[in-house]
């Protein structure tokens, strides 16, 4: 009798675990506070929206409390960047798709490039704005078909509007970038973040202090040597750190340099908090472009 009990037991165990994968399927769960600001333009009030990573966080580092993973193994869909970026949760994200939560790697759906020094994929697609663009319809595609509960009218009226404002911005980012004389579009950064900013804006990409596409690794002695070297050659006035990193590398490359070269702060992996000059995906962007315009534009 007991052995049919502990059966019986078991089985109901199955049924709660299986059901619960889709008991919030109304919810939304998105890694990166980046993607987070945008998947809330788009879903509005239509559902909940929760967001891992928190302001002036590294997506290349940054963990989540075992409450959060609980969220992310009940999601209706879970957004994230994807492309080797989340390194911190990628099992987690990994472990809910194998128990059938719905997931979306949006920087997979965006023709993404790759690194120029090392190769593999470049995650950063968000220095794109006409990539976001791109994404929008995409997350708001996925939205509709996996989350319960949502009016897919609302929801695409809310992506279009968002598209158009990516479409002002990017028209205002190609105007200011075309305050800086084509010689001087050079950008030395942290690590390479900006590759597809480059690509769309006509920026050459001298380096990067970190010559990697992850804040993980670190350069040597004979990395900031090339660096510094490159940087004297090709007359760049500016250094651009991550907001979320400390500067001093870059300052270190800047004193090696033998040249005036100042260091500018860029937002490019995370949203600020309220207050900090980027709190929204538009607002960070609008702030990047007149921090590379003033540190490129005039010597």
């Amino acid at each position: 009798m007991s052995r049919i009990r502990a059966l019986l037991v078991a089985a109901l165990l199955v049924v709660s675990g299986c059901s619960a994968a889709g008991a919030s399927g109304g919810s939304v769960v998105v890694t990166t506070n980046i993607l987070g600001d945008i998947t809330r333009r788009i879903v509005g009030d239509q559902a909940d929206v929760t967001v891992l990573m928190k302001p002036n966080a590294d997506p290349h580092s940054f963990g989540i409390s075992a409450q959060q993973a609980a969220e992310v193994e009940h999601a209706g869909l879970i957004v994230y960047n994807g492309l080797g970026l989340e390194e911190g949760m990628l099992r987690t994200v990994q472990a809910a798709e194998r128990n059938g939560v719905p997931a979306l790697a949006v920087g997979e759906r965006v023709d993404p490039i790759s690194y120029a020094a090392h190769g593999g994929p470049d995650p950063h697609f968000w220095t794109d704005p006409g990539r976001v663009r791109a994404a929008v319809p995409v997350i708001a595609d996925q939205i509709v078909a996996r989350v319960s509960g949502v009016d897919g009218n609302v929801i695409r009226a809310n992506a279009e509007r968002y598209r158009q404002k990516l479409g002002t911005l990017d028209d205002t980012m190609r105007r200011r970038f075309a305050e800086i004389p084509p010689q001087r579009r050079k950008l030395v950064t942290n690590h390479h973040v900006f590759g597809y900013l480059a690509q769309r804006f006509g920026f050459q990409v001298v380096g990067a202090v970190i010559p990697s596409g992850t804040t993980l690794a670190s350069p040597s002695a004979s990395d900031l040597k090339s660096l510094a070297d490159a940087v004297r050659a090709a007359g760049v006035p500016a250094v651009f750190a991550d907001s979320s990193q400390p500067d001093r590398l870059a300052r270190v490359l800047a004193d090696q340099a033998g040249v005036r070269v100042r260091v500018k702060s860029l937002f490019s992996e995370s949203l600020s908090e309220p207050g900090q000059g980027a709190a929204t995906y538009l607002e960070m962007m609008r702030a990047n472009t007149d921090a590379i315009v003033d540190g490129l534009a005039a010597p």
